[in-house]
């Protein structure tokens, strides 16, 4: 089924476009990758605060509203560009193996973001209060990051990993 689709996906004229105007690809994948370090560094510093190792003058709040959305643009671009590369190439993408779990962890930090946005957002102060919820914040960054991580790496993998093997 997935065949057909990516078959039927890579004969539509926009995939058509997409593949044999040369610069496009290319354009895309550099704009993608810029996306994905400006998410990574946002992450890395919020992250990083919620770990205590770093902006401690600034408050969790005060971080979040600082770096959250620079991650929802660039998440948004990073969807746009995603689809293009994948309209552009669907059988080198969507069967493989790397792409498929890169979307999972995708799914999953987005939830853990947003868990973590909505509590900022309820009580700024949250985080801060407690040794308990200082500790519930260091669990959400090591989360946080490890998912983050492993996307980056997945996403590198994609290139390596022969879907049709």
């Amino acid at each position: 089924m997935l065949d057909h689709f990516c078959h039927w996906l890579s004969e539509t004229p926009l995939s058509d476009f997409i593949q044999n105007v040369t610069w496009i690809i290319p354009l895309v994948q550099t704009i993608h990758i810029l996306c994905v370090s400006i998410v990574l560094s946002s992450v890395g510093m919020l992250d990083l605060r919620l770990l205590g190792v770093a902006g401690k003058r600034v408050t969790i709040s005060g971080m979040a509203a600082r770096f959250m959305p620079w991650i929802w643009a660039s998440l948004v671009v990073l969807l746009i560009s995603g689809v293009i590369l994948i309209v552009g190439e669907p059988a080198r993408d969507l069967p493989n193996s790397a792409f498929q779990l890169k979307m999972a962890l995708l799914i999953s930090v987005i939830v853990v973001t947003l868990v973590f946005q909505h509590t900022v957002r309820r009580n700024a102060n949250f985080w801060d209060l407690s040794p308990a919820h200082r500790h519930s914040a260091k669990v959400t960054a090591g989360v946080s990051m490890a998912l983050w991580v492993a996307i980056a790496v997945c996403g590198r993998f994609i290139a390596y990993i022969d879907a049709q093997h």
